[in-house]
């Protein structure tokens, strides 16, 4: 008993610490919505939940999933991504992020890759009410090459904890995309 409550004021104690980033910004969320991918041979849609949680004053774990359905076809697959994130504040609204994460595509079939993902850029609280970032990455894996990537996203904010999300990605010939209800702690 002794140790579960020095365990849980270690953690109230940290937990200040753990979400410190630029103002406004939080690094505790999760979102679940509609995903879709456009490329220039088929298009899919489905849904898609991800998150981050703040594990230290400048750091943060994310992951993600999306099981999206080609058009006109059976054929479905996931995608998984897991990683971690380095956030440095660099104004009072705005901080530098750099990310580093594992990725799998898995259509099934014999469709089954496994990469990984680097991406830097900034986000910011550009409004009380309106967050946004801006992201550019590169992804490779064993069985397609890497690949540049640019990301853009924003968060419309309710009230301090909900909000509606959105996310674009756009990689040569495939613009992923993401739009759902937020909740922030």
């Amino acid at each position: 008993m002794k140790k579960n409550s020095l365990l849980a004021l270690a953690l109230l104690t940290a937990l200040p610490f753990a979400a410190s980033a630029a103002e406004g910004v939080s690094y505790n969320y999760v979102q679940g919505g509609y995903a879709a991918t456009n490329t220039d041979g088929a298009d899919a849609d489905g849904f898609g939940v991800d998150g981050s949680v703040a594990i230290a004053p400048n750091f943060h774990l994310f992951a993600g999933y999306s099981n999206q359905e080609i058009d006109h076809s059976p054929v479905d697959f996931d995608q998984y991504r897991i990683g971690v994130g380095y956030n440095r504040e660099i104004a009072p609204a705005a901080d530098l992020v750099t990310r580093v994460a594992y990725e799998k595509f898995d259509a099934g079939r014999g469709f089954d890759y496994d990469g990984w993902s680097v991406e830097v850029g900034l986000r910011g609280s550009l409004h009380p009410a309106f967050e946004g970032y801006l992201m550019a990455g590169y992804e490779d894996g064993d069985d397609y090459d890497g690949e540049f990537y640019g990301r853009v996203g924003a968060l419309a904010k309710f009230n301090a904890n909900w909000g509606v999300a959105a996310d674009v990605k756009f990689v040569d010939g495939d613009t992923q995309w993401f739009v759902g209800p937020r909740f922030t702690w």
